[in-house]
């Protein structure tokens, strides 16, 4: 099965949304319950971890909600791929000239689940385009 013929597949989108809901679940629990253990490690305040954990909870619950649909919305997967794109860019901006200095560990941290957030992003965006070339 090609790229093409994969994105096409009717449950593309809801599959990208259950592994996007269940990764960044995982990522929120890290950073609510391990935010003290982390802070150090990371050089990244520990209000900061906790703060961005519990942004992703109800990120998460919204994601996994859309995963059971039969068919997502277009304009609820749109809002889907900008919110992870501004979590990509906020996530950059954070290692890159934010008000703070992280470790390497906290750099390589916060730049992996990025790279990770912006491949559920991308997978998002061409399976959204492959949804509108069907509609057409």
């Amino acid at each position: 099965m090609n790229f093409r013929n994969l994105i096409a597949h009717p449950r593309f989108l809801s599959r990208v949304l259950l592994v996007d809901a269940v990764a960044t679940g995982a990522t929120a629990v890290l950073l609510l319950a391990g935010a003290e253990f982390l802070q150090p490690l990371l050089q990244l305040p520990a209000a900061l971890l906790r703060g961005a954990g519990l942004f992703l909870v109800p990120f998460v619950v919204w994601v996994a909600a859309m995963s059971r649909m039969a068919r997502v919305p277009p304009r609820a997967m749109a809002a889907v791929v900008a919110i992870n794109a501004a979590w990509v860019v906020a996530s950059v901006w954070l290692v890159a000239g934010g008000p703070y200095q992280p470790s390497v560990l906290g750099i390589a941290f916060v730049l992996v689940q990025a790279a990770a957030v912006a491949v559920f992003a991308d997978l998002g965006w061409f399976g959204l385009r492959a949804v509108r070339r069907a509609q057409a």
